[in-house]
């Protein structure tokens, strides 16, 4: 198994596209105005406490307050409320929190009136971006997650991941982290510390203790609401939670990108610095990698399997619905409890898939193909929980219904990627336009490109819909060599799957648009 991260860059995003041997597995996009991302820290002021919801209202900055429940305030909130004024008034200079007086915690099962008031300044964590008309949910529970390890500031505590069956390993990894953890902080080991040498572990908890001490830094002068910790750009995050030896290359199409990625790289896995490579091609980069195709025939309504089994999804406010198809499928089954077996099973499979690459959270219901057998049914519910074991998302996957639903819960903590696949008839009459009428447009403009001076002697590039595109290039004589013939320049064309029918663009040689 070998996995491949492509990273394409524009002026407005960025999009990451992970592929695990050659197939689309995770779609991620970092917009340049998200100024809400998960694990970003903010100083601000609380609003207003309402007991009947037991959460409060706090302003972060955004449109609409965000939300504070009391569940996510955390035990040592009243020890946090005294350290920001401390450190805001200048009478807390050590941020070490080893010296720092601890409050009493407060009761789990308390009241918000009796743990924040109205107007206090808090540091409270992004744990939900705003989705729909939603504000963030957000955390006072301060976590700083690294490569190896997560930092939680008045802490004691060291977790190991469950996900680390050794129980020799988890105690390995308990005694060394307690030997270099700072005073004041609880340690969560993440998975990929399985292993790992103590000098690796100090590292990456010295580089979380310097993101704490920044933070505190910046709270002195603050207004409020204000970001005082950012989340590490989304490449390094991305690489933080799925980097691993099985990774073959990181292709991206931006040298400053490239920058940061070799970068972070060089802090998780020097010896793996090498796979990252520039990218710098005629033919875009989801292009070259199959990505635009694979985003194109995996976010429809329909969902195609092999054989002719298929899924719908359907999308509603409260939650998701996937319907199972076995369509045309035929096979050598003995019967129909077999053959509803084996398409579930693949079902099941794609299903897994389809909620990482489209990040769908919330409630989801699963209508499988009926089966009789109890067996069949626990086999089927035993290979939909091993398929979501590689998903980092919180989850719970219920036992089928008696009537064959399987329901579980994914965490959604951003909003769902949501990808157009269905285009608009270009011709509001409803009837089809002609290709040449695109072409004479085409055409037309070809020719104020070759006599314009400043493109002379340079290469031409035009990008088309594949439909297009095709008609363009083929045939005796093809258009495009009429254009030859007629202009003495040859242009290069480039099949664009991203593109739609009647969407075109001429490129120079140095790949910038070519305005007409």
């Amino acid at each position: 198994m070998s996995k491949e991260l492509i990273i394409r860059s524009n002026a407005s995003a960025v999009d990451f596209a992970l592929l695990r041997d050659g197939k689309l597995i995770e779609l991620h996009k970092e917009v340049d105005n998200n100024k809400f991302s998960v694990g970003d820290i903010f100083l601000a002021k609380i609003k207003k406490p309402v007991s009947g919801l037991n959460a409060a209202f706090v302003n972060v900055g955004y449109e609409k307050d965000a939300f504070l429940h009391y569940h996510d305030l955390g035990p040592k909130v009243s020890t946090l409320l005294k350290f920001i004024k401390g450190v805001s008034t200048g009478k807390v200079k050590d941020f070490s929190p080893k010296k720092f007086p601890l409050e009493p915690e407060i009761d789990k099962d308390g009241s918000i009136l009796d743990a924040i008031k109205a107007n206090q300044s808090i540091l409270v964590q992004i744990i939900k971006e705003p989705i729909s008309t939603k504000g963030p949910r957000i955390s006072s529970e301060l976590s700083f997650a690294g490569r190896y390890l997560v930092l939680v500031p008045f802490s004691d505590r060291i977790s190991i991941s469950q996900k680390i069956g050794s129980r020799e390993e988890k105690n390995r990894l308990k005694r060394l982290v307690q030997s270099i953890r700072p005073k004041g902080f609880g340690v969560i080991v993440r998975t990929v510390a399985e292993g790992k040498k103590v000098a690796e572990l100090d590292k990456d908890l010295q580089n979380l203790f310097d993101r704490w001490t920044g933070m505190c830094k910046k709270i002195r002068h603050a207004d409020h609401p204000t970001k005082v910790l950012s989340e590490m750009n989304r490449a390094s995050s991305i690489l933080r939670d799925v980097f691993d030896d099985s990774f073959t290359g990181i292709h991206v199409d931006d040298q400053t990108m490239l920058t940061e990625v070799k970068d972070y790289l060089d802090q998780i896995a020097p010896d793996k610095k090498s796979i990252a490579k520039y990218y710098n091609a005629d033919l875009p980069i989801f292009e070259k990698f199959g990505v635009d195709r694979q985003i194109k025939t995996s976010f429809g309504r329909t969902v195609s399997m092999s054989r002719g089994a298929y899924l719908i999804i359907e999308h509603t406010e409260a939650l998701h619905v996937i319907d199972v198809n076995s369509g045309n499928r035929s096979n050598k089954a003995k019967n129909q409890e077999d053959t509803a077996l084996e398409v579930n099973m693949i079902a099941a499979t794609e299903i897994a898939l389809q909620l990482r690459l489209r990040d769908m959270g919330g409630i989801i219901v699963v209508d499988f193909i009926d089966m009789v057998k109890p067996q069949n049914r626990k086999k089927l519910f035993d290979h939909l929980r091993k398929e979501m074991e590689s998903d980092r998302a919180k989850h719970k996957v219920l036992p089928p219904s008696k009537i064959g639903l399987i329901q579980m819960t994914r965490q959604r903590v951003r909003p769902e990627m949501d990808i157009k696949t269905k285009e608009k008839n270009p011709n509001l009459n409803g009837e089809v336009e002609a290709p040449i009428v695109l072409i004479d447009k085409i055409s037309g403009e070809l020719e104020k490109i070759v006599t314009n001076k400043k493109h002379a002697g340079k290469g031409i590039t035009l990008h088309l819909h594949p439909f297009i595109a095709a008609y363009v290039t083929k045939g005796f004589p093809s258009i495009r060599s009429k254009w030859y013939f007629e202009h003495k320049k040859w242009v290069k064309i480039i099949p664009r799957d991203a593109y739609t029918y009647l969407h075109y663009r001429f490129f120079d040689n140095k790949k910038r648009v070519i305005h007409v």
